[in-house]
């Protein structure tokens, strides 16, 4: 027994010293090797995930191909492996965390707490995220695995104030922990125009720890809301060599590459994100915007749906407001397909997640127009101007539709005309008193007197020859016309994309 410690030891020794020289693929072995050993090396499993050295995949099957039942007793094994659990990868699909009768003692244990609010952070339920990570703040204000959680959430609830506390006491207690500088470069990169500042602080943190993951992400992101994408990229690539088994690095390069409307390379990242979380609605979501920008639509639409079903798992519907590009994207593709009534739906549920965004009411008064009914679109398209003056789609759009909208309302005119028309008639049946009967035949007189030039400067008008163009003109029915001049201006609707910001 003794000699499978020092075996196993020397094992893990190994793995520390091969990770000091980037060596990653054999510290990943020795770290393997020493938990084939002695499965309760916890210090060995904590180091493979939190450096991201496997798949999601790869950690499952290597818990399963632990010999825990030859090491351990039937009711340590199962506590061992719900333990183990926790500390596999939560993001790359939504789901829930189910604690076993047996571990039901450590449902207030700090450890599956913080695990338990890691799951709702990555089901992008940030609010009993925040709840949790309050309550372990309280009890453990330095809890090293919640703390970088805690972060990720106030960035994403924009709690500024509470980050500049934490950050301040965390640089002033822990200035050699690269977390303490990760807090501050988050809170320069949330609060704005401070991207520089941010940059230092992060590039400070990863100098302390090359290998701190979040960090990296977060230094690319602070190039990335400048549109600085080649910079992004280069601290995202970085991130990926670092984080072999993360699909994050990967997903972040795919959407730079995206801006800078390089399809392909973009699908090609796109697809090793997928290839290493093939159920996170992110990725998904993003493979399908690209087939939608390669006029796809049916395998656009697939996916979308994917998506949806991916984030409906752990619930029955979509209520957070990080998923409104979704269901617009859904709409949007449904209006590629025709499916006019369906776009309204999608278009109307993202309005509930985020009520005043401008691109959504734009949106749906495109749809409107498309189906002839210019003045809901009218009503909508003012409505986007209102949120967003210098909306250049709404502009054009809205002064297409009044146009329209005046050109169709004639047809009404004719019947109002032709309403007047029936209504003399039914006085002019139903009045028998002779001075009435002449004030009425006065009156149509002075009309039939008045109206002479108009009758014939029409006729003169009709009998003038027809250009083969005017006549396709005429022949055109609206809706087509619509249609066509529409199309002319469909460019200007950009899909939206989820530009994730969160580390």
């Amino acid at each position: 027994m003794t000699q499978i410690i020092i075996i196993h030891s020397i094992c893990l020794l190994r793995g520390k010293i091969y990770d000091a020289m980037d060596n990653r693929p054999l510290a990943t072995s020795s770290y393997k090797e020493a938990l084939k050993l002695d499965v309760y090396c916890f210090e060995a499993f904590d180091l493979l995930t939190s450096h991201h050295m496997l798949t999601a995949q790869e950690e499952k099957d290597f818990l399963d191909s632990l010999p825990l039942s030859q090491q351990c007793t039937e009711e340590e094994e199962e506590l061992l492996h719900f333990l183990f659990e926790n500390k596999l990868k939560k993001y790359n699909k939504p789901s829930d965390l189910v604690v076993p009768e047996m571990a039901n003692g450590l449902q207030d244990n700090l450890d599956v707490v913080v695990s338990l609010a890691e799951r709702h952070y990555y089901n992008c339920d940030f609010k009993m995220c925040y709840k949790l990570t309050s309550m372990v703040m309280v009890k453990d204000p330095f809890h090293a695995n919640c703390l970088p959680v805690h972060i990720g959430t106030l960035v994403e609830l924009g709690k500024a104030n509470e980050l500049f506390y934490l950050s301040h006491k965390l640089v002033d207690l822990y200035p050699n922990n690269p977390v303490s500088w990760f807090a501050v470069g988050c809170y320069y990169l949330m609060v704005g125009h401070k991207n520089e500042h941010a940059r230092r602080y992060l590039s400070k943190a990863t100098t302390l720890e090359r290998t701190y993951g979040p960090a990296w992400i977060a230094y690319g992101h602070s190039f990335a809301v400048e549109s600085e994408h080649d910079q992004a990229m280069a601290a995202y690539f970085t991130a990926a060599q670092l984080m072999k088994g993360c699909h994050l690095p990967m997903l972040y390069i795919g959407l730079e590459y995206g801006l800078t409307n390089n399809s392909k390379l973009a699908e090609r990242f796109f697809s090793q994100a997928l290839s290493i979380a093939p159920e996170d609605p992110f990725v998904i979501h993003e493979v399908a915007v690209v087939a939608f920008q390669n006029g796809d639509w049916k395998t656009a639409e697939r996916l979308f749906l994917d998506a949806m079903e991916k984030i409906k798992a752990i619930g029955n519907e979509v209520t957070v407001d990080k998923w409104e590009p979704l269901l617009n994207n859904l709409g949007h593709v449904c209006r590629k397909l025709k499916k006019y009534d369906q776009a309204l739906e999608y278009h109307r549920q993202a309005l509930v997640l985020i009520p005043q965004h401008a691109s959504t009411y734009s949106a749906i008064g495109y749809v409107h127009s498309l189906m002839g009914d210019f003045e809901s679109a009218i009503d909508y398209f003012h409505t986007a101007l209102g949120l967003k003056r210098d909306d250049t789609f709404s502009v054009t759009m809205l002064g297409h539709c009044i146009e329209m909208y005046i050109g169709d309302t004639d047809a009404y005119i004719g019947r109002i005309q032709l309403c007047c028309t029936d209504l003399n008639d039914k006085v002019r049946g139903s009045l028998n008193t002779p001075a009435l009967m002449k004030m009425l035949n006065t009156s149509e007189a002075g009309d039939l007197l008045a109206t002479p030039r108009l009758e014939e400067t029409s006729i003169t008008s009709l009998e003038t020859p027809l250009s083969n163009q005017d006549k396709m003109m005429l022949e055109t029915p609206l809706r087509l016309s619509l249609t066509l001049e529409c199309d002319m201006y469909e460019s200007d609707v950009m899909l939206d994309t989820l530009s994730d910001t969160s580390t």
